[in-house]
């Protein structure tokens, strides 16, 4: 069964497992936080009202209920559509994500940063970043879709894509409710459940149009 699934991608879920292990690692054994506090002091530098007012805006984008509200849409239209295995995909990737997210969160139970006062509320643990996971895994798998179906721009949508979900991890390091470790395993973490996903979706396919024909 495995034959069948491209080796990259299994190569870039490795990777990512690699990378949300390590860091995992450091934050339990709190070797991370010289690295993630000069991070968010320097970021600290940028603020501007302006700004402010921006990231709070953007870091919505990545909101779990925005997600939710997202994936559910999406999902309800490729069904529409007859593209229910897609549909389906986006329903347990998306609360998957979340799942996975919040099991994370408390396993680890790491505080979040206090290094200025907030202008957006927060609630449970910090690591890993479920805005981060969450988009990763939303848009990413959108991205994918759009990208597998368009016959032009394919570039354009990636870079869009990956634009929109690096943007949402740098709003929460700019408002100051993450580290930035807890940023990058949340993409790491995000990587590899995408990943066993698109890989899942596109399993899904294959066996329906051997069984097609």
């Amino acid at each position: 069964m495995l034959s069948g699934l491209p080796l990259a991608g299994l190569l870039v879920a490795a990777l990512a497992l690699w990378v949300f292990t390590a860091l995992g690692e450091d934050v339990l054994e709190k070797e991370s936080f010289a690295f993630d506090q000069s991070i968010l002091l320097a970021i600290r530098r940028l603020h501007s009202p302006t700004l402010d007012t921006l990231m709070s805006g953007i870091t919505t984008l990545g909101d779990p209920k925005v997600l939710v509200v997202l994936s559910v849409g999406l999902s309800v239209a490729l069904a529409l559509r007859r593209r229910r295995a897609e549909g389906l995909t986006l329903l347990v990737a998306g609360g998957g994500a979340a799942a996975l997210n919040l099991l994370l969160k408390n396993l680890f139970a790491r505080s979040r940063p206090e290094l200025w006062q907030r202008v957006v509320a927060v609630i449970n643990y910090s690591f890993p970043s479920g805005h981060a996971m969450g988009s990763l895994v939303i848009y990413g798998l959108v991205g994918y879709l759009l990208i597998k179906h368009a016959k032009h721009s394919r570039g354009w949508i990636a870079a869009a894509t990956i634009a929109l979900i690096a943007v949402i991890g740098f709003s929460r390091l700019y408002l100051g409710v993450h580290w930035p470790t807890d940023i990058i395993a949340g993409y790491a973490a995000g990587l590899v459940w995408l990943t066993a996903c698109i890989l899942t979706l596109r399993l899904w396919q294959g066996r329906d149009s051997a069984a097609e024909k």
